[in-house]
Protein backbone atom coordinates (compact mmCIF):
# COMPACT_ATOMS: atom_id res chain seq x y z
CA UNK A 1 0.00 0.00 0.00
CA UNK A 2 2.76 2.41 0.62
CA UNK A 3 4.43 1.71 -2.37
CA UNK A 4 1.42 2.19 -4.46
CA UNK A 5 0.81 5.95 -2.63
CA UNK A 6 4.62 6.57 -3.43
CA UNK A 7 4.01 5.37 -6.89
CA UNK A 8 1.16 7.80 -7.62
CA UNK A 9 2.42 10.75 -5.85
CA UNK A 10 5.34 10.10 -7.93
CA UNK A 11 3.47 9.84 -11.17
CA UNK A 12 1.84 13.10 -10.45
CA UNK A 13 5.07 14.76 -10.11
CA UNK A 14 6.35 13.42 -13.54
CA UNK A 15 3.23 14.95 -15.22
CA UNK A 16 3.51 18.19 -13.15
CA UNK A 17 3.87 21.31 -16.08
CA UNK A 18 6.24 23.46 -14.38
CA UNK A 19 5.99 26.02 -17.18
CA UNK A 20 2.66 27.18 -15.95
CA UNK A 21 4.49 27.60 -12.46
CA UNK A 22 7.22 29.55 -13.72
CA UNK A 23 4.68 32.20 -14.52
CA UNK A 24 3.51 32.78 -10.94
CA UNK A 25 7.05 32.79 -9.56
CA UNK A 26 10.19 30.50 -10.30
CA UNK A 27 11.06 30.90 -5.75
CA UNK A 28 7.30 30.06 -4.98
CA UNK A 29 7.28 26.83 -7.19
CA UNK A 30 10.78 25.32 -6.54
CA UNK A 31 10.22 25.75 -2.65
CA UNK A 32 6.92 23.82 -2.93
CA UNK A 33 8.41 21.08 -5.40
CA UNK A 34 11.42 20.50 -3.41
CA UNK A 35 9.36 19.66 -0.32
CA UNK A 36 7.09 17.42 -1.92
CA UNK A 37 9.59 16.07 -3.64
CA UNK A 38 11.68 15.51 -0.56
CA UNK A 39 8.49 14.56 1.38
CA UNK A 40 8.04 11.62 -1.17
CA UNK A 41 11.92 10.18 -1.31
CA UNK A 42 11.73 10.30 2.54
CA UNK A 43 8.85 8.91 3.62
CA UNK A 44 8.21 6.26 0.56
CA UNK A 45 11.28 5.82 -0.14
CA UNK A 46 11.42 6.07 -3.30
CA UNK A 47 15.48 6.14 -4.80
CA UNK A 48 14.51 5.74 -7.99
CA UNK A 49 12.51 9.35 -8.53
CA UNK A 50 14.12 11.77 -10.77
CA UNK A 51 12.65 15.26 -10.39
CA UNK A 52 10.43 16.10 -13.93
CA UNK A 53 11.88 19.39 -14.17
CA UNK A 54 15.48 17.94 -15.16
CA UNK A 55 14.37 15.29 -17.47
CA UNK A 56 11.44 17.40 -18.93
CA UNK A 57 13.72 20.53 -19.84
CA UNK A 58 16.96 18.86 -20.81
CA UNK A 59 15.44 17.33 -24.31
CA UNK A 60 14.40 21.20 -25.20
CA UNK A 61 18.15 23.20 -24.09
CA UNK A 62 20.16 23.40 -27.30
CA UNK A 63 23.35 22.68 -24.59
CA UNK A 64 22.08 19.63 -23.77
CA UNK A 65 20.33 18.35 -27.33
CA UNK A 66 24.25 19.04 -28.38
CA UNK A 67 23.95 21.69 -30.98
CA UNK A 68 27.61 22.83 -30.11
CA UNK A 69 28.92 18.76 -30.52
CA UNK A 70 29.89 18.69 -34.29
CA UNK A 71 32.00 21.45 -34.48
CA UNK A 72 34.35 19.50 -31.82
CA UNK A 73 34.12 16.66 -33.54
CA UNK A 74 35.47 17.89 -36.66
CA UNK A 75 39.28 17.98 -37.49
CA UNK A 76 40.67 20.24 -39.59
CA UNK A 77 42.60 19.07 -42.52
CA UNK A 78 40.99 15.76 -41.80
CA UNK A 79 37.36 15.82 -41.77
CA UNK A 80 36.07 15.59 -45.47
CA UNK A 81 32.69 16.75 -46.98
CA UNK A 82 30.84 13.57 -46.88
CA UNK A 83 31.54 13.15 -43.07
CA UNK A 84 30.72 16.70 -42.09
CA UNK A 85 27.21 16.99 -43.79
CA UNK A 86 25.37 14.32 -41.94
CA UNK A 87 27.43 15.59 -38.94
CA UNK A 88 26.73 19.37 -39.01
CA UNK A 89 22.86 19.28 -40.07
CA UNK A 90 20.10 18.13 -37.23
CA UNK A 91 17.08 18.70 -40.51
CA UNK A 92 14.69 18.34 -37.63
CA UNK A 93 15.28 21.57 -36.31
CA UNK A 94 17.59 23.38 -38.19
CA UNK A 95 17.75 24.98 -41.91
CA UNK A 96 20.63 24.73 -44.25
CA UNK A 97 22.45 26.24 -46.41
CA UNK A 98 25.02 25.61 -48.79
CA UNK A 99 27.36 26.62 -51.88
CA UNK A 100 29.93 25.24 -53.33
CA UNK A 101 32.87 25.10 -50.46
CA UNK A 102 30.58 26.17 -47.38
CA UNK A 103 27.64 24.95 -45.67
CA UNK A 104 25.69 26.08 -42.62
CA UNK A 105 23.34 24.49 -40.61
CA UNK A 106 20.90 27.17 -38.41
CA UNK A 107 18.31 27.01 -36.27
CA UNK A 108 16.23 29.69 -33.77
CA UNK A 109 13.59 28.66 -31.42
CA UNK A 110 10.23 29.56 -31.90
CA UNK A 111 10.13 32.38 -29.52
CA UNK A 112 13.18 33.90 -31.24
CA UNK A 113 15.19 34.99 -27.75
CA UNK A 114 17.67 31.66 -29.18
CA UNK A 115 19.42 31.32 -32.28
CA UNK A 116 22.66 29.20 -33.26
CA UNK A 117 24.36 28.04 -36.38
CA UNK A 118 27.57 25.76 -37.16
CA UNK A 119 29.36 26.63 -40.26
CA UNK A 120 32.18 24.93 -42.47
CA UNK A 121 34.28 25.85 -45.34
CA UNK A 122 36.43 23.27 -47.23
CA UNK A 123 39.27 23.25 -48.81
CA UNK A 124 38.61 23.19 -53.02
CA UNK A 125 41.01 21.23 -53.52
CA UNK A 126 41.29 18.60 -51.20
CA UNK A 127 38.09 18.84 -49.93
CA UNK A 128 38.92 18.76 -46.38
CA UNK A 129 37.27 21.07 -43.49
CA UNK A 130 39.55 24.16 -43.38
CA UNK A 131 37.73 26.43 -40.96
CA UNK A 132 35.15 25.79 -38.56
CA UNK A 133 32.41 28.22 -36.37
CA UNK A 134 30.00 27.79 -34.03
CA UNK A 135 28.01 30.46 -32.93
CA UNK A 136 24.75 31.01 -29.59
CA UNK A 137 23.08 33.49 -28.94
CA UNK A 138 20.31 33.38 -26.00
CA UNK A 139 18.39 36.27 -24.38
CA UNK A 140 17.07 34.07 -22.00
CA UNK A 141 19.46 31.23 -20.84
CA UNK A 142 17.88 29.06 -17.98
CA UNK A 143 21.20 27.48 -16.95
CA UNK A 144 24.26 27.18 -17.68
CA UNK A 145 26.07 24.87 -20.54
CA UNK A 146 27.55 22.05 -18.94
CA UNK A 147 25.92 22.07 -15.23
CA UNK A 148 23.21 20.02 -15.94
CA UNK A 149 21.46 20.55 -12.18
CA UNK A 150 22.33 24.35 -11.99
CA UNK A 151 19.33 26.60 -13.38
CA UNK A 152 19.40 30.31 -13.13
CA UNK A 153 16.77 31.48 -11.04
CA UNK A 154 16.84 35.08 -12.99
CA UNK A 155 16.93 34.58 -17.02
CA UNK A 156 20.30 36.07 -18.30
CA UNK A 157 21.66 36.80 -22.03
CA UNK A 158 24.55 35.16 -23.27
CA UNK A 159 26.62 35.17 -26.42
CA UNK A 160 29.15 32.01 -27.22
CA UNK A 161 31.20 31.93 -30.42
CA UNK A 162 34.08 29.20 -31.35
CA UNK A 163 36.42 29.61 -34.56
CA UNK A 164 39.14 27.10 -35.53
CA UNK A 165 40.97 27.46 -39.34
CA UNK A 166 43.98 26.99 -41.06
CA UNK A 167 45.62 30.53 -41.97
CA UNK A 168 47.36 29.91 -45.44
CA UNK A 169 51.15 30.60 -45.91
CA UNK A 170 50.77 33.54 -47.75
CA UNK A 171 48.32 35.03 -44.78
CA UNK A 172 50.94 34.04 -42.38
CA UNK A 173 54.34 35.66 -44.16
CA UNK A 174 52.01 38.68 -44.04
CA UNK A 175 50.79 38.73 -40.52
CA UNK A 176 54.62 38.08 -39.49
CA UNK A 177 55.06 41.42 -37.20
CA UNK A 178 55.37 42.36 -33.90
CA UNK A 179 53.71 39.88 -31.36
CA UNK A 180 50.84 42.46 -30.00
CA UNK A 181 50.56 43.78 -33.95
CA UNK A 182 51.02 39.84 -35.24
CA UNK A 183 47.73 38.74 -32.29
CA UNK A 184 45.59 41.73 -33.54
CA UNK A 185 46.44 40.89 -37.26
CA UNK A 186 45.60 37.80 -36.88
CA UNK A 187 42.12 38.11 -35.23
CA UNK A 188 41.67 40.47 -37.96
CA UNK A 189 42.12 37.90 -40.53
CA UNK A 190 39.50 35.61 -38.99
CA UNK A 191 36.74 37.97 -38.94
CA UNK A 192 37.82 38.76 -42.68
CA UNK A 193 37.20 35.09 -43.51
CA UNK A 194 34.14 34.44 -41.24
CA UNK A 195 32.63 37.75 -43.56
CA UNK A 196 33.55 35.80 -46.59
CA UNK A 197 31.94 32.17 -45.66
CA UNK A 198 29.38 33.63 -44.83
CA UNK A 199 28.73 35.47 -47.65
CA UNK A 200 29.37 33.22 -50.06
CA UNK A 201 26.66 31.67 -48.61
CA UNK A 202 24.77 33.43 -51.34
CA UNK A 203 22.84 36.99 -51.71
CA UNK A 204 19.75 35.73 -50.52
CA UNK A 205 21.52 35.31 -46.55
CA UNK A 206 20.85 39.41 -46.01
CA UNK A 207 17.41 39.11 -48.09
CA UNK A 208 14.36 40.03 -45.47
CA UNK A 209 12.49 37.40 -44.77
CA UNK A 210 14.79 34.60 -46.03
CA UNK A 211 15.51 31.40 -44.66
CA UNK A 212 19.11 32.48 -44.08
CA UNK A 213 18.12 35.58 -42.13
CA UNK A 214 19.02 33.76 -39.04
CA UNK A 215 22.48 33.63 -40.29
CA UNK A 216 23.02 36.83 -41.14
CA UNK A 217 21.51 38.63 -38.27
CA UNK A 218 23.76 35.97 -36.43
CA UNK A 219 26.77 37.52 -38.50
CA UNK A 220 26.24 41.43 -37.84
CA UNK A 221 25.88 40.59 -33.98
CA UNK A 222 29.16 38.68 -34.33
CA UNK A 223 30.42 41.63 -36.19
CA UNK A 224 29.80 44.04 -33.90
CA UNK A 225 31.41 41.69 -30.92
CA UNK A 226 34.65 41.62 -32.80
CA UNK A 227 34.68 45.54 -33.39
CA UNK A 228 34.43 45.95 -29.68
CA UNK A 229 37.39 43.18 -29.33
CA UNK A 230 39.33 44.77 -31.97
CA UNK A 231 38.45 48.82 -30.37
CA UNK A 232 39.48 47.45 -26.98
CA UNK A 233 42.78 46.65 -28.70
CA UNK A 234 43.68 49.51 -30.39
CA UNK A 235 42.61 51.58 -27.23
CA UNK A 236 45.92 49.26 -25.49
CA UNK A 237 47.57 47.30 -27.74
CA UNK A 238 49.70 45.63 -25.06
CA UNK A 239 46.20 43.64 -23.85
CA UNK A 240 46.50 41.49 -27.68
CA UNK A 241 49.47 39.70 -25.95
CA UNK A 242 47.34 38.54 -23.60
CA UNK A 243 44.97 36.54 -25.73
CA UNK A 244 46.64 33.29 -25.75
CA UNK A 245 46.70 33.20 -21.52
CA UNK A 246 44.16 31.14 -19.86
CA UNK A 247 41.67 33.94 -18.61
CA UNK A 248 41.72 35.80 -22.31
CA UNK A 249 41.01 39.81 -22.68
CA UNK A 250 37.86 41.10 -21.13
CA UNK A 251 36.13 43.66 -23.10
CA UNK A 252 32.59 45.14 -22.57
CA UNK A 253 30.13 44.81 -24.75
CA UNK A 254 27.10 47.65 -25.38
CA UNK A 255 24.58 45.13 -25.19
CA UNK A 256 25.63 41.70 -23.28
CA UNK A 257 28.04 43.28 -20.96
CA UNK A 258 31.06 41.79 -19.75
CA UNK A 259 32.94 39.56 -22.33
CA UNK A 260 35.57 37.62 -22.78
CA UNK A 261 38.32 36.46 -25.78
CA UNK A 262 41.01 33.68 -26.08
CA UNK A 263 42.40 33.18 -29.66
CA UNK A 264 45.53 30.53 -29.34
CA UNK A 265 48.03 30.26 -32.39
CA UNK A 266 49.72 26.92 -32.69
CA UNK A 267 52.02 26.80 -36.14
CA UNK A 268 48.81 27.73 -39.15
CA UNK A 269 46.21 26.63 -36.76
CA UNK A 270 43.96 29.79 -35.20
CA UNK A 271 41.67 28.85 -32.43
CA UNK A 272 39.51 31.80 -31.00
CA UNK A 273 36.63 31.45 -28.55
CA UNK A 274 34.43 34.45 -27.82
CA UNK A 275 32.28 33.97 -24.43
CA UNK A 276 29.65 37.41 -23.54
CA UNK A 277 27.75 37.92 -20.14
CA UNK A 278 26.06 34.54 -18.60
CA UNK A 279 28.94 32.38 -20.62
CA UNK A 280 32.20 34.62 -19.61
CA UNK A 281 33.97 32.35 -17.94
CA UNK A 282 33.22 28.78 -19.56
CA UNK A 283 36.69 28.56 -21.60
CA UNK A 284 37.28 24.93 -19.68
CA UNK A 285 35.92 21.67 -19.91
CA UNK A 286 35.92 18.98 -22.49
CA UNK A 287 34.95 21.69 -25.38
CA UNK A 288 38.47 23.21 -24.98
CA UNK A 289 40.44 19.87 -24.23
CA UNK A 290 38.80 18.70 -27.32
CA UNK A 291 39.85 21.67 -29.21
CA UNK A 292 43.69 20.94 -28.02
CA UNK A 293 42.93 17.22 -29.24
CA UNK A 294 41.95 18.24 -33.05
CA UNK A 295 45.19 20.71 -32.89
CA UNK A 296 47.74 18.38 -31.99
CA UNK A 297 46.04 15.64 -34.64
CA UNK A 298 46.55 18.25 -37.11
CA UNK A 299 50.41 18.19 -36.68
Amino acid sequence: MENKECKTRAEKLINFNPSTSLRTGFGLWFFAFSFQFLFIFGLCGCSSVMSPYVISKRQKLPYDAGISDSYYKIELKRSGALDVLPMIHKPESELLSQSRSVVASFGQEEDGYKSWFNMVAFDEVKLTAKRKYFFLVDEKVKRLPGKRRRFLIELKRGIMFDSQMVLEKPVLDELRVSEDAGQAARLRQVLRNLRKDISELGPDVDTPGSDSQVLAVSGMLINQTFGTILHTLDRSPGLAGKLGDSGGVNFDHISFGKGTVRMVVEDDIVTVKIRVGVFVGAFEGRHQRSDEKNTKNNH
